[in-house]
């Protein structure tokens, strides 16, 4: 068990897959590009800008995904807070929240479409 706290710090947003790609070498590995919309990011001048927030993020789940290019455009939820981990030599800034079981059912969690991307789940 974990307490509320150590839950509420888990930052869960909405992201829309730009691009999916097959890593070379791999069964269940695929790259994707990920944009959670718009942010404020405030420089050494103290000035505030807005970019778009694009990752990268390597999924295991190429195995259920044949033909990567029918994930591009979809919005699913990720974990966006995590620490940078290197898979494979690709850095991973995120994780998709995705449902398996041991039959080989699979589902991602997918929110309304009209939900924007970089809304936060709470």
């Amino acid at each position: 068990m974990i307490t509320y706290e150590e839950f509420a710090k888990i930052e869960i947003k909405v992201g829309k897959i730009l691009s999916a790609e097959k890593i070379v070498d791999t069964d269940k590995l695929l790259k994707l590009s990920v944009d959670f919309g718009m942010v404020s990011i405030v420089d050494i001048a103290n000035m505030t800008q807005t970019k778009s927030d694009v990752r990268q993020i390597i999924s295991g789940i190429s195995l259920y995904f044949p033909d990567p290019q029918i994930l591009v455009g979809r919005k699913c939820m990720f974990v966006t807070n995590l620490e940078p981990r290197t898979i494979r030599g690709l850095e991973s800034n995120g994780m998709l929240f995705a449902l398996s079981t041991a039959d080989g059912k699979f589902s991602l969690l997918e929110p309304n479409p009209d939900i924007p991307e970089g809304t936060k789940a709470r």
